[in-house]
């Protein structure tokens, strides 16, 4: 993921924390013959995966909304789910949710963590992305607004109190060399008030802290952006000098020329979401025509109530297929373009293009190693190719972040994996039975709806 994007058939990468020299195996090996040396023979090394959003708390709620409009899927199962989330939820969710990252080769996500009712719920994911070892940014979201359309009362925080969290969560984590960063997180267009939007903009920029907001996700949220405040939530967004290169918007699907035009000249960066917004029956992003304007696209899995699990590699074959589909044209999306947009975008998507994102000399030492010889991936006559097209998801071999070995022959060496699992499971049950959408587990087979 260079800038001359090599593909190397014989090639090497030395490191320590940070990368050293990438290169012929014979010419890295020579300059470094002390080195210790793992051998990846039949294998792919590339440099971990970069998850621009996604919602760890919603580990916990798999399985729970199928077949369901966005809106009713909020407001029927995942906002009454989270008005019941503890510390403790929160942190076996998100060490399962990082964990299962991990070991599909996820080095860095974003977590748009939204749900606030009660304190301590965004304390508890930092910690458990910095205990399991992943690189990612904690977005501590707020809603301050949408009882009249259904948001549950118990989200939604005076703003005073939920920016003033968010920037002792920024001072907390915000720190030299720290791999888990606090960002800015206003959740939809129908949950906020200008307030809202202008205010975050004001600590982004006295913080330096990314910013990160659904927009243009569903039909709904573009018609209550025009019922509250007259406009399109983009415009919207645009009006309360919320959109800048500092700010990554998600979805975009429900984008016109004009939401576009703002967001190219704003250098406003997105972030694709194709799992989910299929999953939601929300459409598609117009991700050619976005890439046809210069404007940054990283890849996403969303949270896994809407996608099912935090896999980039489900992900990348979703966002390579869905384009070909739908403009009936093989060309309009490549396995090259859906794999830089799982790396060297996503990274540049978050402003990290300097440190992540490719096998670089000077970068951070996060690289992925896939085993390439199971029967799904074999023969193997192009490796990007056979890598975005014919995984089965589970080639993940070893996984460096800052050059610590976090994943080892496909499991975690930071957490016992099985007590990870367990927790979660009860967390999970526990919370489904608080919430009550226990109910939605059990229930009618359903070949048809509504037939």
């Amino acid at each position: 993921m260079d800038g001359a994007r090599r593909v190397l058939t014989d090639g090497a990468v030395a490191f320590t924390d940070s990368i050293l020299a990438v290169g012929p195996s014979a010419e890295v090996l020579t300059a470094y013959p002390d080195a210790d040396v793992v051998d990846c023979s039949g294998r792919a090394v590339l440099p971990g995966f970069v998850n621009t959003h996604t919602h760890l708390f919603q580990t916990l709620l798999k399985g729970l909304g199928d077949d369901r409009v966005l809106s009713d899927w909020f407001l029927t199962m995942t906002g009454p789910s989270a008005v019941e989330l503890t510390p403790e939820d929160c942190y076996a969710g998100a060490l399962h949710g990082c964990a299962e990252a991990l070991t599909t080769g996820t080095t860095t996500l974003v977590d748009f963590m939204y749900v606030h009712p009660r304190p301590g719920l965004g304390d508890a994911v930092a910690t458990a992305m910095s205990e399991v070892g992943i690189r990612g940014v904690m977005a501590r979201g707020y809603m301050t607004a949408g009882a009249d359309v259904g948001a549950p009362p118990e989200l939604i925080q005076p703003l005073d109190v939920a920016l003033a969290d968010a920037e002792r969560l920024i001072g907390e984590w915000n720190v030299p060399g720290s791999r888990v960063a606090v960002g800015l997180a206003p959740c939809m267009s129908w949950t906020v008030d200008e307030a809202t939007l202008r205010e975050t903009r004001a600590l982004a920029d006295r913080t330096g802290a990314l910013v990160t907001m659904h927009l243009a996700e569903s039909p709904f949220d573009v018609a209550e952006s025009v019922r509250r405040f007259g406009v399109r939530d983009i415009p919207f967004a645009a009006d309360t000098g919320l959109l800048g290169p500092d700010l990554l918007a998600v979805h975009c699907v429900q984008v016109d020329g004009q939401d576009l035009e703002l967001i190219q000249k704003s250098d406003t960066k997105v972030s694709h979401n194709p799992c989910s917004n299929l999953y939601l029956g929300s459409g598609f992003a117009p991700v050619p025509a976005m890439h046809r304007r210069g404007i940054t696209v990283g890849l996403a899995s969303d949270g896994p109530a809407s996608s099912s699990n935090h896999s980039m590699l489900q992900a990348m074959k979703f966002a390579a297929l869905l384009h070909k589909g739908v403009h009936r044209d093989p060309e309009i999306m490549t396995a090259e373009k859906a794999l830089e947009m799982s790396t060297i975008d996503g990274a540049r998507a978050l402003g990290l293009e300097a440190s992540i994102g490719s096998l670089e000399a000077g970068k951070r030492a996060d690289l992925a190693v896939l085993d390439m010889s199971n029967l799904c991936l074999t023969p193997v006559h192009a490796a990007v190719s056979s890598l975005v097209y014919s995984q089965r998801g589970d080639e993940v071999d070893r996984v460096y972040v800052d050059g610590r070995l976090v994943v080892d022959g496909g499991a975690l060496t930071t957490v016992d994996q099985e007590e990870v699992r367990s927790h979660s499971s009860a967390a999970a049950a526990g919370l489904a039975a608080r919430a009550g959408t226990d109910r939605l587990a059990d229930r009618d087979w359903r070949s048809l709806v509504g037939a």
